[in-house]
């Protein structure tokens, strides 16, 4: 008798679908200075088009352990790849950085520079883009982030918002396989905040892998993927937002949302 396929088919467990590919991998992470420990024997991975939002008090660890992924801070312990690659000094540590895109909570843009040949300098330099490809991706990206008519402004010229949203188009114009920001609305005036998590949130709709360090909340709880709670070094909590939000499983956590909710 021929066996009925089509309902073999459509009751495979979900185990045989194909996993979604690990982006970032971190495995005992431990970052000192000097005797301080900064970070402690953190785990965590990442998949492809994840967005990770880390949150926590100040001098939780939040910050160090994004810069550590491209090495803007070297750690003494534990090993981090970014899609295959070990993050280490070396040759191959240009090859990761032109990868990873990083926002700030400073802007750092050249301030003799347009907003355009802020964007368009890294696939100049760093891709190796002509003049008129690297104008072209620079004019496309700002007008994806809602400056399109800023485009030959200076920065000075420019809000902290719309210079905030050059940052990020500079930091998406090397096509990196993953963003990271580090509490990009925190040097911002409070009118201006809104308009730089807007672009953001278009980005995680559009499938781009983040690790997004903030202090906004109601943000996370939007475009989350998963949310990771740290307090001194360590991660506490991780979980869906819904879950995470409304039903925190540790009693820090339900301490620090509750903190929030009563400022």
């Amino acid at each position: 008798m021929t066996p009925d396929t089509s309902l073999q088919a459509d009751t495979l467990p979900p185990a045989t679908a194909a996993a979604t590919p690990l982006l970032i991998r971190i495995s005992q992470l431990q970052k000192r200075y000097g005797d301080f420990i900064a970070l402690h024997h953190i785990n965590l991975d990442i998949a492809e088009g994840e967005v990770v939002v880390v949150v926590g008090p100040s001098g939780s660890g939040k910050s160090t352990l994004i810069r550590c992924i491209n090495l803007l801070e070297d750690y003494q312990q534990g090993e981090i790849s970014v899609d295959g690659q070990p993050v280490v000094r070396g040759k191959t540590l240009a090859l990761v950085r032109a990868e990873v895109g990083m926002v700030f909570q400073s802007f750092n843009l050249f301030p003799h520079l347009t907003a355009l040949r802020n964007v368009a300098l890294g696939p100049l330099r760093v891709r190796g883009l002509s003049r008129a490809a690297a104008d072209l991706r620079a004019a496309e990206l700002l007008a994806k982030v809602g400056l399109a008519e800023h485009a030959h402004k200076l920065p000075g010229q420019l809000s902290g918002g719309q210079q905030q949203r050059v940052a990020i188009a500079r930091a998406l114009a090397l096509e990196p396989k993953v963003l990271l920001f580090d509490e990009p609305t925190s040097a911002l005036d409070p009118e201006m905040v809104g308009e730089v998590l807007d672009v953001m949130q278009n980005l995680a709709k559009s499938g781009v892998t983040m690790v997004i360090v903030t202090h906004e909340m109601g943000f996370a709880r939007r475009v989350a993927d998963r949310v990771i709670f740290m307090e001194a070094g360590r991660v506490i909590e991780e979980g869906p937002p819904a879950e995470f939000f409304t039903n925190p499983r540790e009693a820090r956590t339900q301490a620090f949302l509750q903190a929030i909710v009563n400022h």
